[in-house]
């Protein structure tokens, strides 16, 4: 065979072979890539929705996956191409940029993982009111990294959602009903049982206090210069707009009426006893 023969004979293999290894890369790319979109990525939809996962959940659940999709498939299309060196070396790299970015973003990540419970759980809403750490305000935004408050002074609060799904969070708008707590301070000369009369009666006068469950008084301290008669009552659909204002409304119409009851409502007083010395600065007289 001649040399030029020779050589064409070459390159002809030479170009089967790559034409063979891009139709092996190209059928197991296809392959995945196909059983991922038409199987996996249907059915993870259907368990996220039959669990009752929140839209955001089932977003990230379907993003996710598609990029393991994509990876597996590019992975798997080398494979079959016979790269399996090639593969091998790629995974102990991406092994290793992988580690160090979780050291990196650990706490990035526990705020995600923290984002996806709550969308799970349901502590909280958007529109709820909420309390923690010595903290209160309207949840506007619940996103997988943060949660955005904004305060009843109209201040825009952005919390990592570890502290909202790690620490004692309180929803005073869980359910339909809330109970509010007051205590009203009565003199000691006053009458104990009038005094509640006229707590239980302007309760009861008050359109947005229920009837059922009722208002309930108890006398819960003797302080030094009152005795607290304490009221218990509930209102429906609690808000925070509601919660201030019917307890403005319901302190405030005892208070006209222990008034009117001449209810003495007294106020902490000190009494000094015993005998003052007066120095006098001879000094400056002079």
């Amino acid at each position: 065979m001649y040399p030029l023969q020779a050589d064409a004979v070459t390159n002809a293999v030479d170009v089967a072979a790559i034409a063979t290894t891009a139709l092996r890369f190209v059928a197991g790319f296809v392959v995945v890539l196909l059983l991922g979109k038409l199987v996996l990525l249907p059915g993870l939809r259907r368990i996220i929705r039959a669990r009752g996962f929140d839209e955001a959940v089932l977003s990230l659940g379907t993003n996710v996956l598609n990029t393991v999709v994509w990876v597996a498939a590019v992975a798997i299309g080398f494979a079959v191409a016979g790269y399996g060196s090639f593969l091998s070396a790629f995974a102990v790299f991406g092994g290793a940029i992988a580690l160090a970015v979780g050291f990196a973003a650990q706490d990035l990540l526990g705020n995600f993982v923290a984002g996806v419970f709550i969308l799970k759980d349901k502590p909280f809403e958007v529109g709820d009111w909420i309390e923690w750490n010595d903290n209160a305000g309207r949840v506007e935004e619940i996103d997988l990294r943060v949660s955005r408050v904004r305060t009843f002074d109209n201040e825009l609060v952005t919390v990592p959602n570890s502290d909202l799904a790690n620490n004692a969070l309180t929803n005073p708008v869980a359910y339909d009903t809330l109970r509010q707590k007051f205590v009203f301070g009565i003199g000691y000369d006053d009458d104990i049982e009038q005094a509640t009369d006229i707590i239980v009666e302007q309760a009861e006068a008050h359109e947005e206090i229920l009837d059922d469950p009722g208002v309930s008084v108890r006398l819960v301290e003797l302080g030094d210069s009152a005795v607290g008669l304490q009221s218990r009552w509930w209102i429906a659909d609690p808000d925070r707009g509601d919660f201030v204002r019917v307890r403005s409304e319901y302190v405030t119409a005892v208070k006209e009426a222990f008034d009117e009851a001449s209810i003495d409502m007294p106020y902490v007083h000190r009494q000094l006893t015993g005998s003052v010395e007066v120095i006098e600065d001879v000094a400056a007289e002079e």
